[in-house]
């Protein structure tokens, strides 16, 4: 059984990609989680990296888990309130699993290279094999592990491959610092190669910086 360590989890009960993330943060960082969850992420940063963090989540039960954590975490939704935060306000600003479920996707990358000094974003990759099978073969809208809800009752709206996000980074002038290909359980497949992480991740992972301030 692995260890409790001070933040009160069992190591290996966060999702894999939260600690992939994680890894990605200096320690003492200033951290804004757009779209938290339950404080998971924010909850191992403060721990384990000692950052200041905030947390953002639509869900008033996310932002109540979030707060028996002894977090600080307030309602918002990342398409109307990232607008209100200044520039620069963060070091690092998280939107994990979360991009594909806004309505205005490009407006929100804009605001997270404005409003953290780096921006780190995952998404679940339309762009898959086995997405693209489904599509090919079946006729209908995937259901995978990464993509688990039907058509009419999924929450993302703007799905996307890695090659569409990839080519939204360099539309807005947006540097890729580093890129991870994940599987379904959000393990790092170490694929290094744009072209095969399109082909075969399940999820994509970016570490992100604006070549040019706003």
């Amino acid at each position: 059984m692995s260890p409790l360590d001070a933040s009160g989890y069992r190591r290996g009960q966060i999702r894999a990609d939260l600690e992939l993330i994680a890894e990605m943060i200096e320690p003492g960082s200033r951290v804004l989680d757009v779209g938290c969850g339950d404080g998971a992420l924010l909850d191992l940063l403060a721990h384990d990296k000692n950052v200041v963090g905030r947390g953002v989540e639509i869900s008033q039960a996310g932002v109540n888990a979030c707060v028996a954590r002894g977090l600080t975490a307030i309602q918002g939704d990342a398409d109307t309130d990232l607008k209100d935060y200044p520039s620069n306000a963060f070091d690092y600003i998280v939107l994990s699993q979360t991009l594909q479920a806004t309505r205005q996707p490009r407006v929100v990358l804009e605001h997270l290279v404005r409003i953290g000094r780096r921006a780190i974003v995952s998404f679940p990759n339309f762009g898959h094999w086995r997405v693209r099978a489904a599509l090919l073969f079946g006729g209908m809208m995937p259901r995978s592990r990464a993509l688990p809800d039907t058509w009419y009752e999924t929450p993302n709206i703007h799905l996307c491959t890695i090659h569409d996000f990839r080519a939204l980074c360099a539309e807005l002038g947006v540097r890729v610092e580093r890129s991870l290909a994940l599987d379904a359980e959000g393990q790092d497949k170490r694929i290094v190669t744009p072209r095969w992480a399109n082909l075969l991740a399940e999820h994509g992972l970016f570490l992100l910086a604006a070549d040019i301030r706003r």
